[in-house]
């Protein structure tokens, strides 16, 4: 059984951190680390401010746990590793479950978020996102 979701989460007030120089490094330790605890990550990518991920979770996995583990260990990585310090990634994150036929295409969409984001903002994402899936803005 798989329960596929497609996880976004930003950094702390938006601020542009992933960049050329630290982000194919991020993402792997991201995606390297999560093998390591049993969590697989099919798909990352990001952009400046924020990243995307289409994770697979086990039975016993919950969302929670998960994010928890893959942005908490993520944010003291990219502080020891000198690339920021006292970088943060913000609180919130959003979760969405995805069916097995909608995995190819939102992998593409996750692939493709340098692209995607020359036509639409951060913001705008962000307000689609709560529109489309019924989320409450805190």
């Amino acid at each position: 059984m798989r329960n596929w979701l497609h996880c976004v989460w930003g950094t702390k007030s938006r601020a542009s951190f992933l960049n050329e120089e630290n982000k194919s490094k991020i993402l792997e330790h991201i995606r390297t680390n999560a093998k390591s605890k049993n969590i697989y990550i099919y798909s990352i990518n990001g952009c400046r401010d924020h990243v995307h991920c289409l994770i697979s979770l086990l039975p016993d996995q919950n969302i929670a746990k998960i994010m928890q583990m893959i942005k908490g260990e993520s944010s003291f990585w990219i502080n020891k590793t000198g690339f920021c310090s006292n970088f943060e990634w913000a609180d919130e994150y959003f979760a969405v479950s995805i069916s097995e036929s909608q995995i190819e295409r939102v992998k593409n969409y996750i692939k493709n978020q340098e692209i995607h984001h020359k036509r639409k903002s951060w913001e705008e994402e962000y307000r689609e996102f709560i529109k489309n899936y019924n989320f409450e803005k805190n």
